[in-house]
């Protein structure tokens, strides 16, 4: 026995002492003895190593030998003209678990966990679950699998905000030796699962239960285990040891779930949603990488013109777009896997692949992305992911190139387990063949679709010409085992009618031949033979397109975003009324130097002569004045209340800014250049407040303000007590007037409480012991208490109103603003007195019985006290029109226009912190002003030009061109549309899907999806 037999025996002797099964069995064992050797294939051993006519050996599952010679007992499989690939690995599936059910409807709110046991308080952290012991084998779901290349999954309950651990399994038919890693990766996600437990009960409350968690399980890693014992929290720090999953879905959700990464230190592999392309300079910042589905969309049905008008224009340039996805993210450098997660129908997962390919996505990435990225993910590139000695016989034979459109994939081996997904006896004759009969030869070309006839020879008509018809019909063509038959319809002068053609067929395809019948019954002898492949084959390269794309990518994605962002520049704005709200200040004829984003100079006459490339724009007839400033806005949020408890401090809106809101464009229309994002009004203690600036275009974290103070809502009234809730919402606490004062007092002493107790920690020498627990909840509160975070208040009566203020001043802090507060005038002394400022309405009253003692003289009233005092819209539509919402207070008690002014632009920037750089038109502020058509507080002035840090972000007139180009590319579009669906491409019917606006009382079920995109 040579040194090369003798390592192939020793090999597979280990291996077989490696699988000795643990299982008795009824009889004599068999043995499995067998080496197979795969010869003269293609080899493609990873992505950037291919071996021309090489040898794959394998024995009892695992790869002996790449290109050596097969030992003398091998089995011997002839792959001449076939090809070797790894098995593809998905890392995303739910392959022989339960999926979890929706959450059981039952009246009334869940407030706690109904799991028995010492886990976590709350339901949908299931950290502890292991896909391992849930796992059983589905035959017909590996198949499916298989059928496309998927040859192992990492699979695991889909179930939950912490999902527990992932097994990674392969797709063989042996329960016990398909099973890879038992515990693979840990996996997360925003989506509470079929938890009914009423928290969380939004986007904003996913998230910070997650931070809250990860928190918790520091305190408990650090000593905290020693006051609880908490299986979920063990399980959660013991899991932390694996690779990281995060099934986010939409592109937003990408940078969330980064954001949650970065803030502890962890490295997330994200499971996308497809439309991250439209967002790429972001996530290549986060480092994030990325698990990528190919679940690209259907062409919309524009057939019907009203019906289109419910597709957006978003929509249409995604269903463009999107195959370009993989492209767009290998050409930015950003690390991803595939998955075909996401996919109604697993049968189009390589067609869809190959897509991909063709649109630009380099072959040699897309295998690592199928292969060796996932395997080095879950840290098990040792046993997959190529085709390398000691491996896994995970593997493909394919009749060509993998991401050729006509390659079949003849079989698939599975740990050394053969599957044969297409029998050779069944395989069609592909290639030109000259098919011959008594009275005329035809020219057969067969692929694997269809097979078509061409006249190449034939003999002299009546009148003793010769002529070549070069007519194709269709050839009906069968083949079963060494058996062929075959017939078409000429139509010509000798054969017209259907010929009917039976034979048999040699081993390699080539030659065919045996005795049919004509169209007249008579017997004919034919015989076929090959004659040259086609052009296209099967394993042909496929058509890269590196071209440009189909179409541009805008921010924000879809309608009237900018392909270009607006940049900074110098400019000068002359010959315009400047109303400065700052002090009573009105220049006539005025002019305003901005550069750098900032105010320069301001007055009559400014000098510009030191900069270069100045804007001049001429506002004679017009009137500049500030941004306006809406102190209370829901906009631009997935997300409004979390309002599952009584308190939810924790969350914050900062976290759900949703920076694509066509609100945001059209606010900037009417002048806004900056709101206060609020949490609803839900609750007692609601969540943290997003400071904006309406910069259209830019991604979340750029949106904020940063220099902003930090601030809360509260609110008082029917909403929070739940009066209008339904008969069953009477769990929750508070449930009067009354017990909301209580749940102040309550949770700011509990905040104290907690503040001291983590001064005392930090403050000892050696920091010795348990340290305190943190509580995203209490810091917030305890911020409060140290004047570091202002409270926003929802108010309407005078008795709620003092209340608060009292609790406030028996607690030694100040209520920063009370909002809507449309019993003001009645308690005006006592808020002078208390320093706080108001935020109100114009002139709404009688929506609901605790505002029928409003008056429109509210504002007048507060002003008169001295009591800074702001007009808000809380509502989408009238934030378009703050100005004239200002302009009421003239006609309602008197005020002066300058100061009515001042109540939508510097009045707010002084309630929310911000007059040091906002709200008026100064020298070194901030240049965010709008121009206007007409007088600020008309009903006919229209806001022509808006800047916002001194870059032009609504423009009427560049409005009016990108309404033409959102039409023009609406147009082509569906042009496009409609050819596709001409030649036959799966299209989807449009559905009205109205502009959902959040209120103040609008109760959000975004956890269980609304906001979550897969």
């Amino acid at each position: 026995m040579n040194r090369f037999l003798l390592t192939i025996f020793l090999t597979v002797g280990v291996f077989r002492l490696i699988a000795q099964p643990t299982f008795p069995y009824n009889g004599v064992r068999p043995k499995n003895l067998e080496v197979y050797a795969f010869t003269h294939a293609k080899i493609i051993v990873n992505a950037d190593q291919t071996i021309e006519n090489g040898t794959l050996i394998i024995g009892n599952g695992r790869i002996i030998a790449v290109n050596e010679t097969p030992p003398a007992n091998a089995v011997i499989f002839d792959l001449k003209g076939q090809s070797i690939y790894p098995s593809f690995i998905d890392l995303d599936s739910e392959y022989g678990l339960q999926k979890a059910s929706s959450p059981e409807w039952k009246p009334g709110p869940q407030m706690e966990s109904n799991r028995k046991g010492a886990f976590g308080w709350n339901q949908a952290i299931r950290s502890d679950i292991q896909a391992a012991t849930l796992w059983s084998p589905s035959p017909d779901d590996a198949k499916d699998y298989r059928n496309v290349g998927i040859g192992a999954v990492l699979t695991f309950a889909h179930d939950g905000i912490a999902r527990g651990t992932s097994l990674l399994v392969a797709l063989g038919a042996q329960s016990n030796t398909d099973v890879i890693l038992t515990r693979a990766g840990t996996h997360f996600s925003f989506n509470k699962g079929s938890s009914r437990q009423d928290y969380p009960s939004s986007l904003m409350g996913s998230i910070a239960l997650l931070r809250q968690t990860f928190y918790d399980a520091q305190w408990y890693a650090a000593g905290g285990n020693s006051a609880e014992r908490n299986i979920s929290l063990e399980s959660w720090n013991h899991n932390l040891q694996l690779p990281l999953f995060f099934e986010a879905g939409d592109k937003w959700n990408v940078l969330r779930a980064a954001d949650i990464a970065s803030e502890f230190s962890k490295k997330f592999i994200i499971r996308t949603g497809g439309d991250e392309y439209q967002r790429t300079n972001e996530i290549k910042k986060s480092g994030a990488t990325l698990l990528v589905p190919v679940n690209f969309p259907d062409a919309w049905n524009v057939s019907d013109p009203e019906l289109s008008r419910y597709v957006s224009l978003q929509e249409m340039k995604h269903w463009e777009l999107a195959p370009y996805n993989c492209r767009i993210l290998e050409e930015a450098g950003i690390s991803f896997a595939i998955t075909s997660s996401g996919l109604s129908d697993r049968s189009v997962f390589l067609k869809n692949i190959r897509k991909a390919v063709q649109c630009g996505m380099s072959e040699k990435y897309a295998l690592r992305a199928l292969t060796s990225i996932p395997a080095q993910l879950i840290k098990a590139d040792s046993l997959l992911g190529s085709l390398e000695k000691n491996k896994f016989a995970n593997f493909i034979i394919a009749d060509g190139n993998i991401f050729s459109e006509n390659t079949k994939i003849i079989e698939h081996w599975v740990m050394g387990e053969r599957f044969i997904l297409q029998r050779s006896e069944e395989a069609k004759p592909i290639g030109n063949f000259v098919l011959k009969l008594p009275k005329k030869t035809y020219a057969i070309k067969s692929t694997e679709k269809e097979s078509t006839a061409q006249i190449i020879q034939m003999i002299a008509d009546k009148d003793g010409k010769q002529k070549i018809d070069t007519s194709n019909v269709s050839v009906k063509l069968e083949r079963k085992n060494a058996l062929i038959s075959l017939s078409f319809n000429p139509s010509d002068s000798i054969y017209h009618g259907q010929l009917r053609l039976s034979g048999s067929i040699s081993p390699d395809l080539k030659s065919w031949g045996g005795i049919g019948e004509d169209p007249n019954g008579n017997s004919v002898v034919w015989s076929c033979v090959f004659k040259d492949s086609i052009k296209v084959t099967a394993g042909s390269p496929t058509k890269t397109t590196k071209d440009s794309l189909p179409s541009f990518i805008n921010f924000p994605f879809g309608a009237y975003g900018w392909q270009t962002p607006p940049k900074d520049e110098t400019v000068l704005i002359k010959n315009g009324k400047i109303w400065t709200c700052d002090q009573d200040s009105v220049i006539d004829n005025g002019q305003i130097l901005i550069s750098n984003g900032k105010i320069v100079a301001i007055g009559k006459l400014v000098d510009a002569s030191k900069y270069t490339n100045v804007v001049v724009i001429d506002a004679t007839g017009k009137h500049i004045t500030p941004g306006i400033i809406d102190e209370h806005s829901h906009i631009a949020v997935a997300s409004v209340n979390e309002g599952s408890q009584a308190c939810s401090a924790e969350v914050k809106e900062s976290s759900v800014l949703w920076p694509e809101d066509i609100d945001i464009y059209r606010q900037l229309a009417g002048g806004v250049t900056a709101a206060q994002i609020l949490h609803g009004s839900a609750n007692p203690i609601g969540g943290q407040s997003a400071i904006v600036k309406l910069r259209w275009g830019a991604s979340a974290n750029d949106m904020l303000i940063q220099k902003a103070s930090p601030f809360i809502k509260f609110a008082l009234g029917e909403n929070v007590k739940q009066s209008n809730w339904g008969d069953y919402n009477r769990i929750r606490f508070p449930q009067t007037r009354m017990g909301v004062e209580q749940v102040y007092f309550d949770h700011f002493i509990r905040a104290r409480e907690y503040d001291n107790a983590w001064r005392t920690y930090l403050s000892s020498k050696n920091k010795k012991g348990v340290p305190p627990r943190r509580d995203l909840e209490l810091d917030a509160l305890a911020e409060i208490l140290n004047h570091h975070r202002f409270i926003t208040c929802h108010s309407y009566q005078q008795s709620e109103i003092n209340m608060l203020m009292h609790v406030a001043d028996s607690l030694h802090f100040t209520v920063n603003t009370f909002t809507h507060i449309l019993e003001g005038y009645k308690v005006a002394d006592k808020m002078k007195q208390h320093g706080c400022g108001a935020s109100t309405f114009s002139d709404w009253w009688a929506y609901k019985r605790e505002v029928r003692d409003a008056i429109p003289y509210n504002a007048a009233i507060l002003w008169r006290m001295n009591i800074t005092t702001a007009i808000n819209s809380d509502d989408p539509e009238m934030a378009r029109r703050l100005n004239q919402e200002a302009g009421k207070t003239v006609k309602y008690g008197g005020v002066s226009e300058t100061e009515a002014l001042k109540m939508v632009t510097i009045n707010p920037a002084k309630l929310l912190h911000l007059d040091e750089f906002t709200g008026s038109l100064k020298a070194g502020k901030d240049a965010d002003l709008v121009i206007w058509s007409d007088h600020p507080l008309s009903v006919y002035a229209i806001a022509e030009k808006t800047f916002v840090d001194g870059k032009c972000y609504f423009d009427r007139k560049r409005d009016i061109e990108m309404r033409k180009e959102n039409d023009a590319e609406r147009n082509r579009l569906i042009q496009k549309m409609l050819d596709a669906s001409g030649k036959g491409a799966k299209t989807q019917t449009p559905n009205f899907k109205p502009k959902f606006h959040f209120e103040c009382d609008t109760i959000d079920e975004t956890s269980s999806g609304i906001w979550i995109k897969n």
